[in-house]
């Protein structure tokens, strides 16, 4: 029998708690507080552990992909803790209404929630699909908006993390400064006056610059990591067991695409879908329109980059689809779809060869467009380190660090075959 949904009413916004499972530790900050702008009563949750694991296990089916299970089981372990009213508390998880597990996350919460006892607490679905509706939750133009500002500093503040961190000369000063820069950006949200596209890109230059000239750091090189593979499973140290932490303590400095482009990514796959099916073309120019408007802004900000620091910047999201081209085709949409594909090629072609591809176990979609296409990169980028990863309750931890740091043994013999080779050059004759 299927679960009753429990409407979130706009009695509820006033004095309900909303929980939002994390992710993005930093991303997810400033977007709390954009919630709370907006009247809502929110807490992000950081409950994590084998507890965690343990309730997703007691109260999901055993198929469940590892993401839903661990949102669920941060879900029941955080209202099994006490620590709330569970009479005046809801939940709120993403939906996509693509073909991935994901769209039926909101169906599986409600049930495992009914199943431990929690049948009155709400479940939100935050999605631009119109799946589902709640009067006591409305996407607004202004709340979008401020929802995409604090993806770019969200992506913003991670690269500039991922660039210093394992360069810092005082240990804990790069999270120190990204912690700073959280905070006052949650306080300019706090003033009540409205962000401008002007004033994110001053505080870009601002931030961008801080890090640059107020961090010391040593310019040793370093073993380059990227990182792919599912969304949650990609970014949320919850479930790949604190794996850019672990590279970093190896001596490794990690390399990711940021939040950003799984949006491009999503936003275009209506305007493939009209362009190889010839299905809802109103849509399509929508998002034609706003594929347009997040490349413009993208493009914005690299440029900021390039002249105000010496960091990295992002990579063109154009760079990073042509680079599928001859190994997969933008119509492989699922999961990740050609995206996690193009972010293993793209990551390759800017110097970071040796790749992580983190997924959750059982997830066929990314196991085509991840592990099964390691093979014909490999053969066409000879030399590339490329490793795979399966994430579940039953992986061992102790099994998936133990091939990483295979992995960085050969990396770190690579790069010293190459700087051996560099002094050799630089050598007086």
């Amino acid at each position: 029998m299927a679960t009753e949904r429990v409407i979130f009413t706009k009695e509820m916004k006033r004095s309900y708690t909303i929980l939002l499972p994390n992710m993005l530790e930093m991303h997810f900050k400033i977007m709390a507080e954009i919630f709370r702008h907006d009247g809502y009563r929110v807490e992000l949750l950081q409950n994590e552990g084998q507890g965690v694991i343990d309730c997703g296990l007691k109260y999901t089916h055993n198929d469940a992909c590892y993401p839903a299970l661990l949102v669920i089981g941060q879900f029941i372990n955080a209202l099994q803790s006490g620590k709330y009213d569970v009479d005046r508390v809801a939940v709120m998880m993403t939906q996509t209404g693509g073909g991935c597990r994901a769209s039926n996350y909101i169906t599986l919460i409600r049930k495992a929630l009914a199943k431990a006892g929690f049948a009155q607490v709400p479940v939100i679905s935050l999605n631009v699909s119109g799946l589902e509706k709640n009067p006591g939750f409305k996407l607004t133009l202004g709340f979008g908006k401020r929802i995409l500002y604090a993806v770019y500093y969200g992506d913003l503040l991670m690269n500039l993390v991922n660039q210093c961190r394992p360069y810092e000369l005082t240990p804990g000063s790069t999270q120190q400064m990204a912690d700073k820069w959280v905070g006052r950006l949650v306080k300019e949200l706090n003033s009540g006056k409205s962000p401008t596209y002007r004033s994110v890109q001053q505080n870009y230059v601002a931030i961008l610059k801080d890090f640059e000239h107020n961090l010391p750091r040593t310019d040793k090189k370093k073993v380059r990591v990227g990182i792919v593979g599912e969304i949650y499973v990609k970014f949320s140290p919850l479930a790949n067991n604190h794996l850019e932490e672990f590279l970093v303590n190896e001596g490794a400095e990690t390399v990711m695409a940021g939040l950003l482009d799984f949006l491009m990514y999503t936003v275009n796959t209506a305007v493939v879908d009209y362009r190889l099916y010839g299905i809802r073309k109103t849509r399509a120019m929508v998002m034609k329109w706003a594929y347009n408007y997040l490349h413009k802004k993208q493009l914005d900000f690299i440029r900021l980059y390039r002249e105000n620091s010496t960091f990295t910047p992002p990579t063109d999201f154009e760079k990073t689809r042509a680079a599928i081209k001859g190994y997969i085709d933008e119509g492989v949409q699922m999961g990740e779809g050609w995206l996690l594909t193009a972010e293993m090629l793209e990551l390759i072609e800017s110097g970071a060869k040796n790749v992580v591809c983190a997924q959750p176990f059982g997830c066929l979609p990314n196991h085509i467009v991840g592990k099964g296409m390691m093979k014909i990169i490999r053969e066409n980028h000879p030399g590339v380190n490329l490793v795979s990863i399966d994430y579940d309750p039953g992986a061992s931890r102790i099994n998936q660090e133990n091939r990483l740091k295979l992995m960085l043994a050969g990396a770190a013999r690579e790069l010293e075959n190459e700087q051996a080779s560099e002094e050799k050059d630089l050598a007086p004759v």
